[in-house]
């Protein structure tokens, strides 16, 4: 008999599965963590019934959501990430030579220990000695920390349980507060193309831009995810993605990446019509 697994907010079409094995199932204190072993797409870590990472698209995600910030900010040194336990935006971020000091905050401790043991391509940086892991709500880390950041990077989950709230507009202004006075801020923005998650867009964007006047979206494109397409929201308090590129520095370090290169940092800013109306009308 086959074994699959379908994504549970999947309610008129599906993104599924073919699973050969199940490595690990446990649940945290705040959520149901699993590991499969899929027939051909190497392994998936999925909360709650969602996919977070699966082994075989897993770079162009993360790679679209460290390297664009990074490589816009010309001196990005201080790093902040809110969410993002499975250790994958961590291990873009360390990369860079200019970043010193990277503060992870994940809620569940449990996403970080499943990664580092089942996940290790993923994990591959819980141990950078740049990287200092807080255990704890991100919300609550961005109200009460002193610390300035010159990049913060939300890789949280989708808008329900735990991360509901870093879609608020609360939180992103205390994420702006918590910015050097020329930092950037980048998030997942969830799909503009897929008939369950597209319903959260625009309000984020709303949300967003009542606090960053200068947000834009970016895409990429994520077989694993609902629909293919993934979308970020750019949030700058000076910097533009496209004038301010730092194409030296990009070529200097010379990264053997997947999906992020310097053409692509461009053009994942242009927009079909239908997502640019659907976020800005």
């Amino acid at each position: 008999m086959d074994l699959w697994f379908t994504e549970s907010d999947m309610k008129t079409y599906g993104l599924v599965f073919k699973i050969k094995k199940t490595l690990y199932v446990g649940k945290s204190k705040y959520q149901t963590v699993a590991v499969f072993e899929t027939v051909d797409m190497g392994r998936l870590l999925v909360l709650d019934g969602l996919v977070m990472s699966c082994e075989y698209d897993e770079f162009a995600y993360h790679e679209m959501i460290a390297h664009v910030p990074l490589y816009t900010h010309p001196s990005p040194e201080n790093v902040l990430i809110i969410g993002g336990g499975d250790g994958g935006t961590v291990r873009e971020v360390v990369k860079h030579d200019i970043v010193k000091s990277v503060d992870l905050v994940e809620i569940d401790e449990e996403v970080i220990k499943v990664t580092k043991e089942y996940l290790p391509i993923l994990g591959s940086a819980f141990d950078s000695p740049k990287l200092n892991i807080h255990i704890g709500d991100g919300i609550e880390y961005v109200k009460d920390t002193d610390k300035r950041y010159d990049v913060i990077i939300v890789d949280g989950s989708d808008p329900v349980g735990p991360a509901v709230g870093l879609f608020s507009e609360s939180f992103y202004r205390d994420c702006y507060e918590r910015l050097k006075e020329d930092g950037i801020m980048v998030a997942q923005t969830e799909t503009p193309y897929d008939v369950n998650l597209r319903v959260h867009v625009p309000q984020i964007y709303k949300n967003i831009r009542k606090v960053f006047p200068d947000t834009r979206m970016y895409i990429a494109n994520v077989a694993c995810y609902p629909s293919g397409m993934w979308s970020f929201a750019f949030a700058t308090k000076k910097y533009d993605p496209i004038k301010d590129f730092q194409g030296v520095r990009y070529e200097k370090d010379g990264f053997k990446l997947k999906y992020y290169n310097d053409q692509i940092h461009k053009a994942c800013f242009i927009l079909p019509n239908f997502v640019r109306d659907f976020i800005d009308g």
